[in-house]
This record gives C-alpha cells, sequence and structure tokens, in this order.
C-alpha cells in the first residue's frame, strides 16, 4: 500500500504528457542538462580544467627523419 505499482506511474506520466506536451517537456529536458552541465564546469577550480593541447606542425622545409620499408607479397 505504500509504494505506487508501474500502473500508477503510467498514468502520472500520460496525464503529465497531456497537460505539459512533448515539445514543452523535451525543451525542459535539455535546460536541465545545460543547467547540469553548466554547474559541473562552475565547481570545478582553475586547476582542474584541462589545459588546451597546442598542436605541432612541421616547419615548412624541416625534414621529417623515418624509415620506409617494402612490403612483399609471397606467391603460393
Amino acid at each position: 500500500m505504500g509504494s505506487l505499482s508501474i500502473w500508477h506511474w503510467l498514468i502520472v506520466l500520460v496525464v503529465v504528457v497531456l497537460i505539459f506536451g512533448t515539445k514543452k517537456l523535451r525543451n525542459l529536458g535539455g535546460d536541465l542538462g545545460s543547467a547540469v552541465k553548466g554547474f559541473k564546469d562552475g565547481m570545478m577550480s582553475e586547476d582542474d580544467k584541462p589545459q588546451p593541447q597546442a598542436e605541432i606542425h612541421p616547419a615548412a622545409g624541416q625534414t621529417i627523419e623515418g624509415e620506409v620499408k617494402k612490403e612483399t607479397q609471397s606467391k603460393v
């Protein structure tokens, strides 16, 4: 008697969808998700935030050393 069955939850869900509509509920979910993300970002200190990585590109005319290996196909 103290807990609600699955049928009670389904009826509550149908009533909520009828009152608010699916579009408004979808917007509410997106707003709630962005609010939680903003809260998590706000709770990070400056030391916890990831630092942007600088990409290293070879300058024009710079030689990159490497080794080329030839693949051989064996015929059976």
